[in-house]
């Protein structure tokens, strides 16, 4: 796909929700071979072509972040993955090209929901159903990591193994049942087809590393992970580095710091000293960048001593 470079874009872009949007569209796939088929939402719109204008799109909403803002603002739930998905409705609106037919269509029967479509695009290609998410999974230090049960959600909870069988045996088939089929036809008399599109990052362990889980993508975006115990053991060598814990509304984007929201070293150490239980907790590496501020440069989960039990 010939889409704008991420890495070259983000030092451009101040905003943190639209360094969030320019994230979802550009980052890359978890796998580059999906158990179904896989579509980039934008896969037919002029973007792709002609990437300076995306790039000019994204930029123009940065100096005027408002536009984004009070879009967003319309939604009071903040679940990240709702987030990720009110992103690319925003920019699905306006993408050259493309239609966005409906978001979030509810399929129910007698009163019960059998599930929601993410998205019913329509473009140069044909009509698309698109199931979008976005996952953190974490490999575990032993057994063969290539499976995809090896991979948890930092809850543990998620797996990636069981999310590829949800997306393929029930989201996916959703349009194809009689259900939906009468609730669709009454957007489009064209033949709709299914595809996901699974973006996020996928964390190996800190001291001895994994293998990827089948079909990765090479150009996967990623980082490590260790538990409690091992920060405290180690942290002669990570006090070194210049550590920022992110909030979960923030795990999208590469963060990007001025002086003043950087949390200093030593309340970033007393915080992690008493953080052995309860949730996992997702920190940035911070180095200056070029303009003097601080841009993030690796990922690291620290998880409880009991994860993933």
């Amino acid at each position: 796909m010939n889409l704008p470079c991420l890495a070259e874009l983000m030092p451009r872009l101040q905003h943190p929700q639209v360094r969030d949007l320019a994230w979802a569209l550009l980052s890359p796939p978890l796998l580059s071979d999906t158990p179904a088929p896989q579509r980039h939402p934008l896969a037919a719109s002029r973007w792709l072509s002609r990437p300076g204008e995306l790039a000019d799109w994204l930029l123009w909403h940065d100096s005027q972040p408002s536009v984004l803002q009070a879009w967003l603002a319309q939604y009071s739930n903040r679940r990240l993955g709702l987030y990720y998905e009110r992103l690319w409705q925003f920019a699905l609106g306006q993408a050259p090209d493309v239609e966005l037919v409906v978001a979030n269509l509810a399929i129910r029967r007698e009163g019960c929901t059998l599930g929601e479509l993410d998205l019913i695009l329509h473009d140069a290609e044909g009509v698309h159903h698109i199931e979008l998410a976005v996952k953190f999974y974490l490999g575990l230090e032993t057994g063969e990591c290539r499976k995809h049960d090896r991979w948890l959600g930092p809850g543990s909870q998620d797996r990636l193994d069981i999310k590829l069988k949800r997306l393929c045996e029930h989201q996916l088939h959703l349009p194809a049942s009689e259900t939906a089929k009468a609730v669709l036809c009454e957007l489009t008399c064209l033949e709709i087809d299914s595809a996901l599109w699974l973006g996020g990052y996928l964390f190996q362990p800190w001291s001895t590393g994994c293998e990827l889980p089948a079909g990765a993508n090479p150009l996967h975006l990623g980082g490590r992970w260790l538990r409690h115990g091992e920060w405290l053991h180690s942290a002669a060598a990570l006090a070194a580095a210049h550590w920022h814990p992110l909030p979960r509304q923030a795990w999208l984007a590469p963060a990007q710091l001025d002086d003043s929201q950087r949390w200093p070293d030593e309340d970033v150490a007393r915080w992690l000293a008493q953080a052995g239980t309860g949730q996992a907790r997702l920190l940035a590496r911070l180095e200056r960048g070029r303009d003097r501020r601080w841009v993030e440069c690796e990922r690291l989960f620290v998880v409880p001593d009991s994860w993933p039990s």
